[in-house]
């Protein structure tokens, strides 16, 4: 009985050493293999199409009297004096004020790239703008077409690989088109104790409208953060945001008529409206990217 143990014993333990001497013999399996690498090569073209949201920083605007005058009444014939609402002309009208909607709108916005880092890009979009008159010019005031291209010079970091974060500064020229106001008649105080007011001539108040309103042209610095994330090196993802610096006067006249004195006629008044609208623009979509090879160009060395 011990001998066949042993043998037993001695048989495993061959087969063991047998089998441990044809593992080695055999090759080693191969390693895994490395995760797929992010590949940047140098694109100087690139085009974003991206949908983005125009939300005012600011909206309010300070209304001046633009010099009304109607023959016959002192101070130099000033409406604003003889109603009360202003001091006269260039001065402004107080608790008379306008607000600025904000919009969503489509933007394209196409780059060059000068090197992988430094690049020049033009921002185009046209978005519309709602003017409300607010205190005591309450109305529905103007709407506008915007036109506000911008050109910035930015940076982008590309030591993160797929995600490439960038920042970038400018200069925006904004025009405005389209221009109208609504036709709505609204009613318009007169200061009591003024020398159209209640204890001068007895008026009570007027019936206004504005009948042309026009905006003038604005110039302004722009600010811009944002990054791209890149799933090859044509096609990603953007997301940025920018401060654009847009501050237009708008010119509006006014027509009143005073149901108390038809005999007064129609008065004109013109308005000055400073209106900052300074707006961020937060915006995100795609982002194509060509037109290169496999090496970024090396800014000559002076």
């Amino acid at each position: 009985m011990k001998t066949v143990i042993r043998g037993a014993l001695a048989a495993t333990f061959l087969s063991a050493a047998c089998a441990a001497g044809l593992a080695a013999d055999l090759p080693a399996p191969p390693p895994p293999a490395p995760p797929p690498t992010f590949v940047d090569t140098y694109q100087p073209f690139q085009v974003r199409l991206k949908v983005g949201g125009v939300v005012p920083t600011a909206g309010k605007g300070t209304v001046y009297d633009a010099g009304a005058v109607y023959p016959g009444l002192p101070n130099g014939g000033s409406l604003g004096i003889a109603t009360g609402l202003s001091g006269g002309f260039n001065t402004v009208i107080p608790g008379a004020s306008t607000s600025t909607s904000w919009s969503i709108i489509p933007t394209l916005d196409v780059a060059y790239y000068i090197t992988k880092n430094w690049a020049v890009e033009a921002i185009c979009c046209v978005s519309p703008a709602h003017i409300q008159g607010t205190g005591t010019i309450q109305s529905e005031f103007a709407h506008t077409w915007v036109f506000p291209p911008t050109l910035l010079l930015q940076y982008h970091f590309t030591n993160f690989g797929a995600f490439q974060p960038y920042l970038g500064v400018g200069v925006n020229f904004t025009t405005y088109w389209g221009t109208r106001v609504n036709a709505q008649t609204w009613p318009l105080a007169i200061v009591p104790g003024s020398p159209l007011g209640i204890g001068g001539a007895g008026l009570a108040g007027v019936n206004a409208q504005y009948y042309n309103a026009t905006v003038t042209p604005s110039w302004g610095v722009a600010g811009q953060v944002g990054f791209d994330y890149m799933f090859n090196e044509h096609w990603g993802v953007n997301l940025d945001l920018k401060y654009i610096m847009m501050e237009p006067t708008v010119h509006a006249n006014v027509s009143a008529f005073s149901p108390q004195a038809p005999g007064l006629g129609a008065l004109f008044i013109p308005v000055r409206v400073y209106l900052p609208i300074d707006p961020l623009v937060v915006s995100a979509g795609l982002t194509y990217r060509f037109g290169g090879g496999s090496v970024a160009p090396i800014m000559a060395k002076y």
